[in-house]
């Protein structure tokens, strides 16, 4: 199989790089700070949705400003820990990539994508954050902010996400999806195509754009 477009959009936790090791330090400090409960989360969304969704989900939202800024500030502190790492494949896919050609589009905040992904020796020339939309993954709008920020039709962008709100997003987009079994099982992820990771992927950038092909 062999996906042919004109720009390429990753999100980053959980498909780029891995930082389940600090997500999980940071927000289980910022749960017991905030008296929630593993029950608590239970009951919302989680994985590839904005910390704002998700902190207006668990808690009043007189309280909700100051938790944001709390899981943000923790979350950036914990990137000198040594919870982010690159994932399989990443490295060797986007150094191939022209730098026009890409974007990251992510549901942190830019403080903290830039700090996670500065750790890994990532330095996208054009990044989508939180801070740059109104609504948040599953909604279209960062994919659809990115395929205008790089002046690409949506439907000759290509999306790869881990979480199933991101695919939705991209498929909302009109964008053909790629899922990564890195977070999830195989058979949770809706998408065009569904890999382990990068590393089971090529790209081949011509003068009509780039060529996705699973590698043998």
């Amino acid at each position: 199989m062999t996906i042919h477009a004109h720009a390429l959009l990753f999100d980053n936790d959980g498909t780029l790089v891995s930082s389940l090791e600090s997500v999980n330090r940071c927000w289980t400090r910022w749960a017991v700070e905030y008296g929630l409960t593993a029950e608590d989360f239970a009951r919302v969304e989680l994985h590839g949705r904005p910390a704002a969704e998700i902190a207006a989900d668990l808690l009043p939202a007189h309280v909700v400003p100051q938790a944001v800024a709390r899981i943000e500030d923790l979350e950036v502190e914990d990137v000198a820990g040594g919870g982010v790492r690159l994932l399989p494949g990443t490295e060797e896919f986007l150094a191939g990539l022209p730098a026009e050609r890409w974007a990251v589009v992510t549901s942190a905040t830019r403080r903290l994508a830039e700090a996670r992904l500065a750790a890994v020796g990532i330095l996208p020339k054009t990044l989508i954050a939180a801070d740059d939309i109104t609504r948040g993954k599953p909604d279209p709008e960062p994919y659809l902010l990115a395929a205008r920020t790089l002046g690409v039709d949506p439907a000759d962008c290509v999306v790869f996400e881990d979480a199933p709100a991101g695919l939705q997003a991209g498929r909302a987009a009109g964008m053909t999806t790629v899922a990564l079994a890195t977070t999830h099982r195989a058979e949770e992820l809706t998408a065009d195509l569904v890999v382990k990771d990068l590393s089971a992927l090529s790209a081949l950038v011509t003068e009509a754009g780039i060529e996705i092909s699973v590698r043998p």
